[in-house]
């Protein structure tokens, strides 16, 4: 026999696991994040950070410094007001302490042997564990870190005590490469555990 729904009563099975503002703001920032990567890395190769090493033209965008210069500061800003919009949503809905926290180093570490190991569920797709609420917090951080250096890098007079804060003008050029860098590593992650559990890219696309 079928179950009868009680009246006003969602089953939980249509209850989306990642509500619509977070799918619209993760596909926002993976497009802004790419941009301006692809971007920065022709921009980078204009003035290298590091004199021994440059990026290969072929996988950078713009074609030349001023195309490159433009495609990042559009991209800069659909990340950044796609940052502060994801941030807000995040805290006034709770949804930062529900999904994040608690969080401590010992969890992380035991779910990240467990993943090394093979042996750590994902059995709930809602339900972030230890590794994934670390990941996820770092790279909340990283990308405000790469906004900062930013713009140190774009309006250093304008922000002086950012430029401070980041040990000057060249430091925070070194700041900006590095967070990049990192952010670099997340996303070669990431893209390896929806590999390994693939039903969590359809919960960001069709919520469920």
């Amino acid at each position: 026999m079928n179950a009868i729904s009680q009246p006003g009563a969602a089953p939980r099975a249509t209850r989306p696991i990642q509500p619509v503002w977070v799918r619209i703001a993760h596909w926002l920032n993976a497009l802004a994040v790419v941009l301006m990567m692809l971007s920065g890395w022709r921009i980078y190769d204009a003035s290298p950070v590091f004199k021994s090493f440059q990026i290969p033209p072929g996988i950078t965008l713009g074609g030349w410094l001023g195309g490159a210069l433009q495609w990042h500061f559009a991209a800069m800003w659909l990340l950044f007001f796609n940052a502060l919009f994801y941030l807000t949503m995040n805290l006034v809905t709770g949804r930062i302490r529900s999904k994040f926290f608690p969080l401590s180093p010992r969890a992380i570490l035991h779910d990240l042997g467990e993943a090394l190991k093979g042996r750590l569920s994902h059995a709930d797709p809602g339900r972030y564990n230890a590794v994934q609420k670390f990941a996820y917090l770092f790279v909340m951080i990283d990308i405000a870190v790469l906004i900062a250096s930013g713009l140190v890098i774009w309006k250093s007079v304008q922000f002086p005590l950012l430029r401070e804060l980041m040990g000057g003008y060249d430091r925070a050029r070194v700041v900006h490469f590095c967070a990049m860098a990192l952010l670099a590593g997340f996303i070669v992650v990431h893209l390896a555990m929806v590999a390994l559990v693939p039903r969590s890219l359809l919960t960001m696309i069709r919520g469920h």
